[in-house]
């Protein structure tokens, strides 16, 4: 006959003794939030200072850096307009990341203490903005701006060696919190 305290205890997180479990969630949450507050920061300096990272956006995209005599101009873009409409971009992509990462880690917060398949339920909505946010520095920053732009030739405005960091930490992010804790 099963103890009906074992199945019951088995649904729910270790009490007492083995604090593991309840360690890395707080762990995990921790670190989800503050992928979300990095993020914040980010998008309010964008807002409040926006020339500055402006101009490194509008550099990227002329290309005015690259080597001489370089045979993928063509790829240059040159109208302030569409610099600043990718600069917007940026900056509303990084909100939507942050939005979705720091709503998840509130989800996760809340089903702290919920069953196994619950928290890991609660995974998504932050794996989905630690996702987004993946694909802002890999993509658009590191492929787009560093390979298609050339970023990588700029000695001023080469932005690669922050976009990796940034798609390292929160790719790391997004393994910590996906993997298992039970």
């Amino acid at each position: 006959m099963r103890d009906s305290r074992a199945t019951k205890n088995s649904t729910r997180e270790p009490r007492g003794g083995n604090s593991t479990p309840m360690t890395l969630r707080l762990c995990k949450i921790v670190i989800t939030m503050l992928s979300s507050v990095f993020l914040l920061v980010v998008a309010f300096n964008n807002v409040t200072d926006p020339n500055s990272n402006y101009q490194f956006v509008r550099h990227v995209l002329g290309m005015d850096t690259t080597f001489p005599g370089n045979k993928l101009m063509y790829r240059s873009i040159q109208s302030p307009v569409l610099h600043k409409a990718f600069y917007a971009s940026i900056i509303g992509w990084e909100a939507v990341c942050c939005a979705l990462i720091g709503s998840g880690a509130f989800k996760l917060w809340k089903v702290r203490r919920a069953p196994h398949m619950e928290w890991k339920q609660a995974k998504g909505l932050a794996s989905v903005g630690l996702t987004a946010s993946i694909i802002l520095w890999y993509f658009g920053f590191m492929t787009m701006g560093g390979e298609w732009f050339l970023m990588w030739q700029s000695k001023v405005w080469n932005g690669q060696d922050a976009a990796f960091r940034l798609f390292v930490f929160m790719a790391l992010t997004l393994i910590f919190l996906n993997q298992a804790d039970e």
